[in-house]
């Protein structure tokens, strides 16, 4: 990981000083760090615990899309924090956010057109288009709050699971892994990405201080799974109320209380962790076909750490 970030910090220089203070400032406030993670770590189970060039390169690709979604992601919410920091937007405006955003995906797209990485390209630029679409139907839907369970999930799948599932394929492709390997290590991903998802969204009823405040998803009119669950459980009453609730009284801090309390009554909150573990029970599963190693165990590890993480 050391030397993943040299790498990383060098694919972003630029000959503009004012991009390179902004890139500054986004790698000393980088978060986990988790998928360039799972990058390596797939790529020495499959890879007899060593990586390459590609390896690195695909985890900095990556990370250099991840980065940019997350800038453009910060414009389009309107939002000023970005794990308890101030946003680019918020310090730089979104017009240069933006920029900077596009600046950084180029970056990505060109670090793997250098190096003929097209193989490696094709999985990021697919993950890229599900990622905009998943974020494009949600907003569709969250007009008319008409989603079932089956749009929730695809929504999460494209929205979330699929940057997860590339870099699971992508630490796979690196190190020459056959086809139906990279395959089942991108369902691997996939199933992790749902899992992460639905517990990102549990947080909102959470009492936990996480970096997002309580009941944002309601005041962004987010249909998450707990409150899917609970409208499929309700009256007509009931549910009109709901509707009328996040509709119309999403920043009535009081009705957004009386909302998360009878979501969590109704069994809501249950029936998502229930979801979320078959997702990390799914994902588990796949790897187990694996040989056992340190590396499959690593992965096993972070599989459970996504679903039990408290931020």
């Amino acid at each position: 990981m050391e030397l993943f970030e040299e790498k990383f910090t060098s694919s972003m220089s630029s000959k503009v000083a004012l991009l390179n203070r902004i890139t500054h400032f986004i790698v000393n406030r980088k978060g986990k760090q988790m998928r360039p993670m799972f990058v390596f770590l797939v790529a020495k189970l499959l890879g007899k615990g060593k990586v390459n060039e590609r390896t690195y390169r695909g985890a900095a690709v990556i990370e250099l899309i991840h980065t940019a979604t997350l800038v453009h992601d910060d414009v389009v919410d309107d939002s000023n924090k970005r794990r308890g920091f101030f946003s680019i937007n918020a310090l730089w405006k979104n017009k240069i956010a933006v920029l900077v955003g596009d600046f950084l995906l180029s970056k990505g797209l060109l670090l793997s057109i250098e190096n003929e990485d097209f193989d490696l390209l094709k999985i990021i630029s697919v993950a890229v288009r599900e990622m905009s679409q998943g974020e494009l139907l949600q907003i569709e839907k969250a007009r008319d709050l008409d989603i079932t369970e089956e749009v929730y999930y695809e929504i999460i799948r494209q929205k979330t699971a699929t940057l997860l599932a590339a870099c699971c394929a992508m630490g796979a492709q690196s190190v020459g892994a056959d086809k139906k390997t990279v395959e089942k290590m991108h369902l691997f991903g996939e199933k992790l990405g749902m899992a992460f998802q639905i517990k990102d969204d549990l947080f909102d009823y959470g009492e936990e201080r996480i970096g997002k405040p309580l009941g944002i998803d309601i005041k962004e009119k987010k249909m998450t799974l707990p409150l899917i669950h609970t409208l499929s459980k309700v009256t007509s009453t009931e549910k009109h109320w709901i509707i009328t609730t996040v509709k119309n009284h999403n920043s009535d801090k009081k009705k957004v209380r009386e909302l998360i309390a009878m979501i969590k009554e109704k069994g809501g909150l249950d029936f998502a962790i229930k979801k979320m573990e078959v997702f990390r029970d799914e994902a588990l599963t796949l790897l187990n076909d694996f040989p056992k190693n340190e590396y499959r165990d690593a992965l096993s590890l972070m599989v459970n750490y996504v679903i039990e993480r408290k931020a």
